[in-house]
């Protein structure tokens, strides 16, 4: 039977006394924390749980992170992590939407936690997952794990529901995308022969561990039986000097991030030499940085992941000899994974001819369920089996995927899916505002920046500082426009009355091979 625990019952029976997590001085091997994962789940029951109760997950990367992700499912629950860069008013609708009755939080998140408890109709226990005292209004995580004798793993099938994963949303707001044991095992398997994770690797969790792109790097060390080494939140020289200290053999990051490590001023005073695999992905790697990094890391082999939340997320891999090959291959996303099946559809749902761009579609055990209550826009992304990404690419002779740019309107900063309706919600809330436009435009360090384009009302007035501060009322950080123009004229409308989005980023992507970054 494919399930989360199982992967955790399999590295304890094959790995046992290896090291299973380190985290801020904890060390534990995997028959401990198979034992730590029981325990949490009798608690969860105790709490009087029932079978695909929701239980949210609110804190930085820990190695009780990495417990949580496997004893919710332990104990028969549903887990829903939630996004750590979300506003208060974000993280309370993915509560109310998915009904999470349990909240796990951690010391970086108690003021939140405890004025979700106080307005959160839904929740009934808030469990602290964070080191030193516990909220005297919390339960401790640690005693719950003391108290309780180790729990049976909940029957489940591969299908059961294991967890809600929130993405941006078009209509304002997330969706949750709905997901079983089989696809976050089946995204792991496929991605398995390009990470090659075995039991002597350590896998370094930077990269935030709510985010699909982490989940699948977790899932692939897991069935490895690989050691997990977790830093709270990503730092370039706190990588650097983990991966140093801990021999670190894997870690994922986002071009952001590469970029940010490979600029650090003491890089060279720091011994990386047991780096074998840099996984990347969440965001296209510029071309440049990707030269630059082969020829100062020549010893590490690089691996591109490509994929979404919906895929739970690998659908393709660039390989390390791919990568090495160099030429043309460097630009593309790279081949489908062993589970995943890909076509190039048109408008009209018919399949591209090769070379010929189109709407990528994927299907396969790792697709999504379907968006949480939202039957309609599952309706619309799930057709016949098969995931419409929103993605615009083709294929070449090779049957490398190439991405051109993207149907649906979205925008890929550092890693995290903007979706251009909730932040044109924000702005427009702006009683100055009569109408807004938000694009994606090229940026160097974030791959691309938020840019709003704002037509005030007859009479009114604005700064672009005013805007982005009343942004800051409703969005999280990464979502608030990096950068705000005034125009003098309506903005460029279709026949059918929709903003030429087209029209307005041409400027910014002129003399450029596609039109993400």
């Amino acid at each position: 039977m494919i399930s989360l625990p199982s992967l955790i019952t399999r590295a304890c029976r094959l790995n046992r006394e290896g090291i299973a997590t380190r985290f801020g001085g904890r060390e534990c091997n995997w028959d401990t924390l198979e034992n730590h994962v029981a325990r949490l789940a009798s608690a969860l029951q105790a709490l009087g749980l029932s079978r695909g109760d929701r239980v949210a997950i609110l804190g930085l990367n820990s190695d009780r992170y990495y417990e949580c992700l496997f004893a919710i499912p332990w104990a028969g629950c549903t887990m829903v992590p939630l996004n750590t860069r979300w506003a208060l008013p974000e993280i309370q609708y993915a509560l109310s939407d998915s009904q999470a009755r349990v909240l796990f939080f951690d010391e970086h998140f108690t003021e939140q936690a405890r004025w979700l408890v106080e307005h959160q109709v839904t929740l009934s226990h808030c469990i602290y997952m964070g080191d030193g005292s516990c909220p005297p209004w919390a339960q401790s995580f640690a005693n719950l794990v003391d108290e309780h004798d180790p729990a049976a793993i909940s029957s489940q099938s591969g299908d059961d529901l294991v967890g809600i994963f929130y993405t941006g949303g078009t209509t304002g707001f997330p969706k949750g995308v709905m997901h079983g044991h089989r696809a976050l095992w089946a995204s792991a398997v496929g991605a398995m022969p390009d990470f090659n994770l075995t039991r002597d690797s350590v896998y370094l969790h930077c990269a935030p561990m709510f985010h699909m792109a982490d989940i699948a790097g977790s899932m692939a060390a897991t069935l490895g039986c690989a050691s997990h080494v977790m830093i709270p939140r990503f730092d370039p020289a706190l990588v650097l000097r983990t991966i140093e200290e801990c021999k670190v053999t894997h870690t994922l990051l986002v071009p952001s991030m590469i970029k940010m490590v490979m600029n650090h001023p003491e890089l060279k005073r720091f011994d990386i030499s047991s780096l074998q695999r840099l996984l990347y992905g969440a965001s296209p790697m510029p071309e440049e940085l990707l030269k630059k990094c082969l020829q100062l890391w020549p010893h590490v082999g690089l691996v591109q992941a490509y994929g979404q939340t919906e895929l739970a997320p690998v659908a393709t891999t660039l390989s390390a000899d791919d990568h090495l090959a160099g030429g043309e291959r460097l630009k593309s996303a790279g081949r489908p994974t062993v589970v995943s099946e890909i076509k190039i559809v048109d408008e009209q749902g018919n399949e591209c001819a090769q070379g010929q761009t189109g709407e990528i579609a994927v299907r396969g055990p790792h697709a999504m369920l379907g968006y949480w209550n939202k039957p309609e826009e599952t309706a619309r992304t799930m057709q016949d089996g098969w995931v419409h990404t929103g993605d615009a690419g083709y294929f070449n002779g090779e049957g490398y995927l190439f991405i051109a740019d993207r149907v649906k309107d979205m925008i890929i900063t550092g890693g995290e899916n903007v979706y251009t309706t909730e932040v044109e919600n924000a702005v427009i809330s702006h009683p100055a505002v009569q109408d807004v436009a938000v694009i994606g435009i090229p940026h160097e360090e974030w791959g691309e920046a938020v840019h709003a384009i704002v037509v005030l009302r007859p009479g009114e007035s604005a700064t672009a500082d005013e805007i982005v501060q009343h942004c800051r009322q409703h969005l999280a950080n990464y979502k608030i426009p990096k950068s705000v123009v005034f125009s003098a004229e309506p903005l460029p409308l279709s026949g059918a009355g929709k903003v030429l989005k087209t029209e307005l980023r041409k400027p910014y992507w002129a003399g450029r091979d596609r039109l993400v970054n």
